[in-house]
């Protein structure tokens, strides 16, 4: 077994909950891997004594599920309504523009993905955007475009 189905194997097992699904076992591994490749479908109808397409079936049923490895870096924008009404669209559209994409998704080289957000839940600090994770908010178009042509500087 080589170390990516290991790591699979890993996050299935070592969940704590008392109840262990098909649906709990592929959020194990995309915390592990932070997506779910295709070993992990296997492994995860194997462990869970349940047939691939069982599997696929769910792990096909949720939108938030990757299948491919993330970029090295991740970038949200909030667009939801207190976004919106404070400027995110000029904020969306400077990011872009920064990040080389024409819309969300990920760049060619796998450097940096940027997706747009309904909701980053800091509304009271709209407009608000996440790199890796980390909340900013207050955002103004010329600084998030700067903080992505920075990012991508130094990969």
């Amino acid at each position: 077994m080589d170390g990516l189905e290991q790591r699979i194997e890993r996050a299935v097992r070592g969940q704590t909950q008392p109840t262990v699904t098909i649906l709990s076992s592929l959020l194990a591994v995309e915390d592990e891997l932070h997506y779910i490749p295709r070993e992990a479908v296997e492994i995860v109808g194997q462990l869970m004594d349940a047939t691939v397409n069982d599997v696929w079936a769910v792990a096909s049923f949720y939108p938030n599920f990757r299948f491919q490895p993330p970029a090295q870096r991740q970038v949200e924008v909030c667009w939801g309504a207190s976004c919106h009404l404070m400027g995110a669209m000029r904020v969306v559209d400077a990011v872009l523009e920064a990040a080389g994409l024409e819309s969300e998704g990920e760049r060619p080289d796998h450097r940096l993905s940027v997706r747009l957000n309904t909701c980053l839940g800091a509304c009271s600090q709209a407009p608000v955007m996440s790199f890796d994770h980390h909340l900013v908010g207050r955002v103004s178009p010329d600084a998030a475009a700067r903080r992505v042509s920075d990012i991508l500087s130094k990969l």
